[in-house]
């Protein structure tokens, strides 16, 4: 090990005080560095951290070790070892896919609630709401009864106090009248408590959670990922999902992607075989 190394390593424990597992993960991707360079580590240019960097495949690890790299040479030249340091910046790293949940899976969570007070039928529509209306939850808390009409939503409060419409499935307007044949207080609000008061976005997170683990919000991405894997138009869950421009959708893009790829694995003739 070089003495700048050393003296580096020494630096993020005693000055620094880094945690020991960021410590020993910078020990270990600095040796292998240098293991590599097969010379002087501080001697290194740019050119060497290029080659060293190219046979990482996975971007997190490539930027771990990048962010390592950097960390020893910034200490090198404020330490004065070395007159300038080798500039790479990180890799971009794609935005990942939204979670969601698939309907089998989230049919099946919903088979836990008992049904059989009002509460219960309340979170059975709830959730099921969240899920076939792709609202934001504070959109759903703002729910009034006279804001179904037949088989659609209207959204009063979106971001942007704009209004939009979303047609809901017959099988969810059933659950929801369930619902509200047995409610003991009126409210104008759709959703409300056993005081007769509107959900709280606190007690509608605790709903999620009991019974399918998750926030509201993923509830919300599972509706958009559903219409895209059916085949929806982008502009028509953009309208749905109240989003301001085509640009906050183009996430789901990747999904729609992915499922085209697979499709193309699973039965195009050149998939299968060489030619």
């Amino acid at each position: 090990m070089s003495d700048a190394l050393e003296a580096f390593l020494e630096y993020i424990v005693i000055i620094k005080a880094l945690s020991p597992s960021t410590c020993k993960a910078y020990e270990r991707d600095l040796k292998q560095f240098e293991s590599f360079l097969k010379k002087d580590i501080i001697t290194a240019d740019t050119k060497d951290v290029l080659e060293f960097l190219s046979q990482i495949e996975n971007k997190n690890t490539l930027n771990r070790k990048l962010a390592a790299i950097n960390s020893f040479f910034d200490f090198c030249l404020k330490s004065k070892f070395i007159k300038e340091k080798p500039k790479l910046k990180a890799a971009k790293i794609p935005q990942s896919l939204p979670k969601f949940l698939e309907y089998g899976e989230f049919k099946k969570r919903l088979q836990t609630i008992d049904k059989s007070s009002w509460i219960g039928k309340r979170d059975f529509a709830f959730l099921l709401f969240l899920y076939a209306s792709g609202a934001r939850v504070s959109e759903a808390l703002n729910v009034k009864r006279g804001d179904i009409e037949g088989n659609w939503l209207k959204i009063r409060e979106a971001k942007g106090e704009k209004e939009r419409l979303v047609p809901l499935a017959s099988s969810l307007l059933e659950k929801i009248e369930e619902y509200l044949k047995e409610v003991p207080i009126y409210s104008d609000y759709l959703w409300i408590n056993y005081k007769g008061k509107r959900l709280s976005r606190i007690y509608a997170f605790k709903i999620t959670k009991k019974y399918l683990q998750v926030s509201p919000h993923v509830l919300r991405h599972s509706f958009a990922t559903s219409l895209i894997l059916g085949g929806a138009d982008l502009r028509v869950v953009q309208e749905l999902l109240g989003h301001a421009t085509i640009n906050t959708t183009q996430i789901y893009t990747h999904i729609q992607r992915k499922d085209i790829k697979e499709t193309m694995e699973k039965f195009h003739p050149l998939s299968k075989g060489k030619v």
